[in-house]
């Protein structure tokens, strides 16, 4: 994996400052009591989903001194939201999977809340992310001798991912973002990492950060937005 960032000049916030940061701001404790507010409101499996979700950010929080295993578990959280018990989801490429689950995400979020987290509060470390090539997938494929170009794209989806930022095109720019989160988490699940290794300490963090200030929110909207369809839940509750 690729050296550390440097994020001297753009600090991340700590956690009480991701989750007080606004009236919207929540952590798992607040979450779970407003998903036991809406008990009889929400589907069953919906509820069900979310409560898998907000159990596995629960996980994360309980991991503050450890940014491997913290970002695991917002993973597994993430996973539990958008993950679906369907034959042609099975079939999509990952990519695909996030693409439909951002649409459906978006489509609730009047707000712009979503946006609001990476623009107002994450605007640096977001770039910092997208701008580091070590969380490009592409790059990696090239490592692998499977592709030889991969520098074109890499700067071409700077360029889109800073365009889509300054535009408030929140659809692409949270795809770009999500994607980049999914290529160090692949790094994690997939044994491509040294747990606590100091060569990634700063991606690691700070991708667990930035997760965990979009995480709360992505639960909550699809708690106030019980009436969509966010398809059937992976292992469902059997006996």
């Amino acid at each position: 994996m690729g050296a550390e960032l440097n994020l001297r000049f753009c600090p991340l916030p700590t956690n009480a400052e991701i989750y007080h940061a606004s009236p919207h701001s929540m952590n798992a404790t607040t979450l779970k009591r407003k998903l036991k507010s809406l008990q009889g409101q929400l589907p069953e499996s919906h509820a069900i989903r979310l409560h898998r979700a907000i159990s596995w950010l629960k996980a994360a929080e309980e991991q503050e001194k450890s940014p491997d295993l913290r970002l695991i578990c917002l993973w597994v959280s993430v996973n539990s939201l958008y993950a679906m018990d369907e034959a042609r989801f099975e079939q999509k490429q990952e990519r695909e999977r996030f693409g439909d689950f951002v649409d459906r995400l978006l489509e609730g979020d009047g707000e712009s809340r979503l946006y609001n987290i990476l623009w107002n509060k994450f605007t640096g470390p977001v770039r910092l992310l997208i701008e580091n090539k070590y969380v490009y997938g592409p790059f990696w494929d090239h490592q692998r001798g499977e592709t030889r170009h991969w520098e074109t794209g890499f700067q071409r989806s700077i360029a889109d991912a800073n365009n889509a930022l300054s535009n408030k095109n929140v659809a692409y720019l949270l795809r770009i973002v999500l994607d980049r989160l999914y290529v160090l988490r692949n790094q994690l699940i997939h044994g491509g990492a040294t747990y606590k290794s100091q060569v990634n300490r700063a991606q690691v963090r700070d991708g667990a950060n930035l997760l965990s200030a979009l995480l709360p929110v992505m639960i909550e909207l699809m708690m106030g937005n019980g009436e969509r369809d966010w398809g059937r839940i992976y292992f469902p509750v059997v006996g």
